[in-house]
């Protein structure tokens, strides 16, 4: 799409509002956490539709800039980590590297105001996400570990001719997917809130207040000393460009629900979820678009939140990473042999496997010896990974336009067989997915009949 380049008109930061005395502290990172220090920032946002009835553009957008630096200033004084820097003290003999958060010492999360002369229909009319999504969020290719010299949350707003899309970009080591949304959910609340720019409200009540205090296992001290002397002992930066094509593809909550008993009948059960159904149809569809060997293995892997697995549980509201991929393995001949229940009942097996034992056992081994996920490794080229979550409360945030349009994220940990799940636009559990394949996998994929049939035809610009 030939369109013109985003341009950034303002920057500035952003610090947590002072009404409220959030510690002055060092806050240490779990092992789900760290792990995260080389891939990429967490990118998400939302598109909105200017109001209808606008008359004054500039005064709008003057308006809304000031209200989100406003609300944003009370919000992160409830998420005040996201306004510090990632520190690292080392030692040499014997090799220890060390990180965590200064929650004070930084200029705050970075607010950028940016242009781009596109209309809304500009951006969704065509099949394949347009490539330009991702100059809408700060930190393009930027690591986790990136954290010690770059903003830990940065927000664009960029206008559009008749839109705005507010991106956020969020460092992964200091949140998963459920810490981001909450994140997110509470910047608009206290948005909504405000019920003039002019009047400034301090105490204004939050539904999910976030909890700070990090989990560790029971054998484990904070701060966690990794065995390094280096960081580049540990980070990898992926220089290759790999061309894929995104494209969103929509299914109705019927289309689902169809799925659903598909794989319940065929695997003659009813504990298939919605989402495993759907998951399998993904992996099916997409190894069947690959074309391999029949008897090459390929793998699906789904990230779980173990917030409520582990014993006692954690709160929804726990602020950092709690996430553990599970995943189902069998061959190319075996998976497209079979049924989608089959392969659905494979998934609710990975599923409800994962337990308190299974994570404390993985939390173990990884202190033993300590994974840094990188990109590069860590996926194959017949792997699916199933990302994010369409119970993330995405739609819920509005920031006095209305409801967003539509969700859209940027560059970051996109690789050929990522798959991203939102909510649908129209609820009542409808799921959209975001697909990241090499084009000629996604040519087969859009060939493909048992998947096509399942996807629902949904155009936002309608609504």
């Amino acid at each position: 799409m030939g369109t013109p380049a985003v341009e950034h008109i303002s920057e500035c930061f952003v610090k947590p509002h002072p009404y409220n005395n959030f510690p002055n502290q060092i806050c240490n990172l779990t092992p789900w956490d760290i792990a995260m220090l080389s891939v990429h920032y967490i990118q998400k946002g939302l598109l909105f539709s200017k109001p209808a009835t606008l008359v004054d553009q500039q005064y709008f957008m003057e308006n809304l800039l000031k209200k989100l630096k406003h609300s944003l200033s009370l919000t992160l004084s409830h998420f005040y980590p996201l306004s510090g820097r990632l520190v690292t003290h080392k030692t040499q003999q014997p090799p220890s590297y060390t990180v965590s958060v200064d929650c004070n010492n930084s200029d705050g999360a970075r607010f950028i105001y940016a242009t781009l002369d596109v209309t809304i229909s500009d951006l969704l009319s065509p099949v394949d996400t347009p490539s330009v999504f991702h100059s809408f969020f700060d930190h393009h290719k930027a690591l986790n570990h990136d954290g010690h010299t770059m903003p830990l949350l940065s927000i664009q707003v960029t206008e559009l001719v008749d839109g705005v899309f507010i991106g956020c970009s969020m460092n992964h080591s200091l949140g998963d997917g459920t810490s981001y949304w909450n994140f997110f959910n509470t910047w608009s609340q206290i948005f909504q809130a405000q019920s003039q720019a002019e009047r400034c409200e301090y105490d204004v009540p939050i539904s999910r207040q976030p909890i700070h205090n990090r989990w560790f296992p029971n054998n484990c001290r904070p701060p966690i000393s990794l065995p390094f002397k280096h960081h580049e002992e540990f980070i990898e930066r992926s220089e290759k460009t790999t061309l894929l094509r995104e494209r969103v593809f929509h299914f109705s909550a019927e289309s689902i629900a169809k799925l659903k008993a598909k794989a319940n009948s065929e695997s003659n059960t009813t504990q298939i979820s919605s989402f495993q159904s759907l998951s399998a149809l993904v992996w099916r569809s997409i190894t069947r678009a690959r074309s391999p060997p029949s008897d090459q293995i390929t793998i699906c892997r789904l990230a779980a939140n173990s917030r409520s697995r582990m014993e006692p549980p954690l709160p929804e509201e726990y602020f950092g990473n709690c996430i553990h991929a599970v995943s189902a393995e069998t061959t190319k001949g075996e998976l497209l042999e079979n049924d989608l229940g089959w392969a659905a009942w494979k998934l609710h097996m990975a599923v409800a496997n994962l337990s308190n034992r299974v994570v404390l056992q993985y939390l173990q081994e990884w202190l033993e010896s300590p994974l840094i996920y990188q990109m590069g490794r860590f996926f194959d080229p017949y792997c699916v990974m199933m990302g994010s979550s369409p119970r993330f409360n995405m739609y819920g945030s509005e920031f006095g336009m209305g409801k967003a349009v539509a969700a859209r994220s940027g560059h970051a940990n996109k690789f050929d067989g990522k798959v991203s799940s939102y909510p649908g636009r129209e609820g009542g559990g409808s799921i959209d997915l975001e697909v990241c394949l090499l084009p000629h996998s996604m040519s087969a994929l859009e060939s493909d009949k048992e998947f096509m049939n399942a996807v629902s035809v949904f155009n936002p610009l309608l609504l």
